[in-house]
């Protein structure tokens, strides 16, 4: 099935659609929001507050869009009404090393090591570039689509994407030099 299928049902009032819509989209939003948030506790209260209100507004989906963007715009805004929150409390953002030591798939070291590699080529990046970044990269989103759930023009998109992968590029090649 679809997911445009499966919305039909949960907006009839299948719970197994609306488990389905969740169980197909976890663990992506889950991936985005720990990289994009770098805290576990935040992306965890991010995802379960975009799957709500996402739930909740079936009604406001629009089936022209994939649900799968829709989805991620109501877990940008999350993502960042969280971020705005927690920096005016703390200044600065968790550093991602400590998500991903967590997120790692226990046994597989090198899976570890490149994950404790990217956390730290993306520790430094700010909000939007390494929201660009995920997109993008981890999330594989075309930037037309990028920019109808950021809101943000395609141009400003691809140099955000450029200087975020810079950043990687030269953090990531410092790392793997020992330095």
């Amino acid at each position: 099935m679809t997911d445009a299928e499966v919305v039909a049902l949960a907006r009839a009032g299948d719970e197994s659609a609306r488990t389905s819509l969740v169980s197909r989209h976890h663990a992506s939003c889950l991936r985005f929001a720990r990289h994009l948030l770098g805290d576990d506790a935040d992306a965890e209260d991010a995802v379960q507050e975009t799957f709500i209100r996402a739930l909740a507004g079936l009604g406001r989906y629009e089936e022209r869009d994939a649900f799968r963007g829709w989805l991620f715009q109501i877990l940008v805004h999350r993502c960042r009404s969280l971020a705005a929150g927690r920096t005016r409390r703390r200044e600065r953002f968790v550093s991602d090393a400590v998500a991903v030591e967590r997120a790692a798939v226990a046994g597989d070291e090198a899976m570890q090591d490149a994950q404790r590699t990217l956390a730290a080529a993306l520790d430094g990046l700010d909000l939007d570039h390494r929201e660009a970044f995920l997109l993008k990269v981890g999330e594989e989103m075309e930037y037309v689509e990028m920019s109808r759930l950021t809101g943000v023009q395609v141009s400003a998109l691809k140099m955000r994407v450029k200087r975020a992968r810079d950043h990687v590029r030269a953090r990531w090649a410092g790392a793997n030099d020992g330095g």
